[in-house]
C-alpha cells in the first residue's frame, strides 16, 4: 500500500502567517474579535489552494467573496469608527486576490464591492460625526489605490499568462518539430537502406537469372529428347520448368524493386486514382466482394497534385490488395479517406486506407516498409518496399497505425501524405 505525501508547506505561508500573527500583537491587543478575524482571514488564505483544487469553477469568486467579508469584519472590530480604523489596508487581500483569478472586467467589479464594502461604515460615522471635506478626499485617495492596486497586479498577470500561453505555443511547436524531424531522419535512413538493398538486390537478380535460364533450357531439352520413353524423367523435367518459371519470377520481382524509380509527376486528381485502383482489386476478388464492406470518404474539392498515375495506382493497388489479404475469409470493413492535409507548414492531400484486419504488431511497425519483412505467411516482403518508394518518388510521406485511436477501425491504417506543390514542400 502506497503511502501518500502530505502536501509540502511553503515558506511564504509560513511568512504570511507570521505578519498575521504580528497584527495579532498590536494595539488593539485586548479585542478577541480582531484577534479571531485574523485568524480566520489566516486560514482562508493557507487553505486557498486546497480549496480551489476541489472547487476550481467558483472556489475563486467564493475565496474572495470570504475575504472581503472578513475584511469588512476586522475593519468593524478595530476602530471607533470603521471607517477610520488603521486596518483599512486589509481590502487589498480581496483585491488582490481578485486580480490574481479573474481578467481586467471582473476585476474592477470585485474592487467595487470591496470598496462598497469599506464605505459601508460610511452611514454609522456620519450619525455621531460630521466628516470634513478633507475627510471624504482621503476617503477618494483610500478608494482610488485599490483600484490602482487591482489593475496593476492584474496587469502584471494577465502578462504572465500570456508569455506562459507563448511559452506553451513554442513548446509545442518545438515538439511537432522534433517529431517531424525524427520521421525525417527515419525517413531518410529507409532510403538509404532501400537503395543499399535495392543495388544488392539488382546484383543478385541478375547472376540468379543466368543460371536460371540455363537450367530451364536443359529441362526442357530433357522433356523433348525423353518424350514418351522415361515418363518419371518427363515429369520431373515439368517439375524443374515449373519452379524455375516461378524463380524467375521471384527474379523479376527483385529487378523491378532495384530498378531505379523514374516518376513522370503531373497535376492529377487522386480520387479517381483510388477509384481506379480499388476497382482492379475487386476484379480480382469478385467472391470476396461480398464479405467486405468498402466505405469511402472522399473531401470535395481536393485540388490536383503532382503524380504519376501508373506509380499511384500500383501502390494503391498493393495497399488494398494487403487489406483484403489481412482480412482474410473472415470479411469486415475497408475504409479510404482523402483530404487536405492540415499538417503544420504543408499542404496537400492525404490519404488513409484502413482495415479491420487484425493490424500490425507494434515490434514491426517501424520495419514494415524495409525488404523482406512481411506478416504474410506467403510472400517475400518486397510489396510496401516498392510502395515506400514510390512515395518517395514523390516526396510524400508514409507511415502504418493502429486503428483504434478515435475510430471503430481496430486493424492496420496506412497513413500517405502528397504534396500539394514540390518546391514548396522541399523548401519547408
Amino acid at each position: 500500500m502506497n503511502e501518500q505525501k502530505s502536501p509540502a508547506i511553503h515558506w511564504m505561508d509560513v511568512l504570511w502567517l507570521v505578519l498575521l500573527a504580528i497584527l495579532a500583537a498590536l494595539p488593539p491587543v485586548a479585542e478577541i474579535h480582531k484577534q479571531l478575524t485574523l485568524l480566520a482571514i489566516g486560514i482562508v488564505q493557507f487553505g486557498e489552494g486546497w480549496f480551489l483544487a476541489r472547487v476550481p469553477r467558483r472556489g475563486a469568486a467564493y475565496v474572495v467573496l470570504l475575504k472581503i467579508a472578513l475584511a469588512t469584519l476586522l475593519i468593524d472590530h478595530t476602530g471607533e469608527v470603521g471607517i477610520n480604523s488603521s486596518y483599512y489596508p486589509i481590502f487589498y487581500v480581496p483585491i488582490v486576490t481578485a486580480a490574481e483569478y479573474f481578467g481586467p472586467r471582473v476585476t474592477l467589479a470585485w474592487t467595487a464591492l470591496a470598496s462598497a464594502a469599506y464605505c459601508s461604515y460610511l452611514y454609522p460615522a456620519l450619525q455621531e460625526y460630521e466628516i470634513t471635506a478633507e475627510g471624504y478626499g482621503e476617503l477618494a485617495i483610500r478608494i482610488l489605490f485599490f483600484f490602482l492596486a487591482a489593475m496593476a497586479v492584474n496587469r502584471f498577470v494577465v502578462e504572465n499568462r500570456r508569455q506562459i500561453e507563448r511559452y506553451q505555443e513554442l513548446a509545442e511547436t518545438l515538439a511537432e518539430t522534433n517529431r517531424r524531424l525524427e520521421q525525417a531522419q527515419e525517413e531518410a535512413r529507409r532510403s538509404e537502406r532501400l537503395a543499399a538493398l535495392g543495388q544488392m538486390s539488382a546484383g543478385l537478380a541478375h547472376e540468379i537469372r543466368n543460371p536460371l535460364g540455363v537450367i530451364k533450357g536443359s529441362a526442357e531439352m530433357l522433356h523433348q529428347k525423353l518424350g514418351e520413353s522415361d515418363p518419371l524423367a518427363t515429369e520431373l523435367a515439368g517439375y524443374i520448368s515449373t519452379e524455375t518459371n516461378r524463380l524467375s519470377a521471384l527474379v523479376t520481382r527483385f529487378l523491378d524493386f532495384a530498378r531505379p524509380l523514374q516518376a513522370e509527376l503531373e497535376p492529377r486528381e487522386i480520387t479517381p486514382l483510388l477509384e481506379r485502383a480499388l476497382h482492379s482489386v475487386l476484379l480480382t476478388r469478385k467472391d470476396e466482394d461480398a464479405l467486405v464492406s468498402v466505405e469511402r470518404q472522399y473531401q470535395p474539392n481536393l485540388p490536383p497534385i503532382p503524380l504519376d498515375e501508373s506509380l499511384c495506382e500500383q501502390a494503391f493497388v498493393n495497399l488494398i490488395q494487403n487489406a483484403y489479404d489481412a482480412m482474410g475469409s473472415a470479411g469486415g470493413m475497408l475504409r479510404i479517406k482523402a483530404a487536405r492535409a492540415n499538417t503544420t507548414n504543408r499542404d496537400g492531400v492525404e490519404v488513409q486506407i484502413e482495415d479491420t484486419g487484425p493490424g500490425i504488431p507494434d515490434e514491426l511497425r517501424e520495419q514494415i516498409f524495409n525488404p523482406f519483412v512481411t506478416t504474410k505467411k506467403t510472400g517475400v516482403g518486397l510489396g510496401l518496399s516498392i510502395v515506400s518508394r514510390i512515395i518517395d518518388g514523390h516526396h510524400g510521406t508514409i507511415r502504418v497505425e493502429g486503428g483504434t485511436d478515435g475510430s471503430d477501425m481496430h486493424g492496420a491504417r496506412f497513413v500517405i501524405f502528397f504534396p500539394a506543390s514540390l518546391g514548396a514542400d522541399l523548401a519547408s
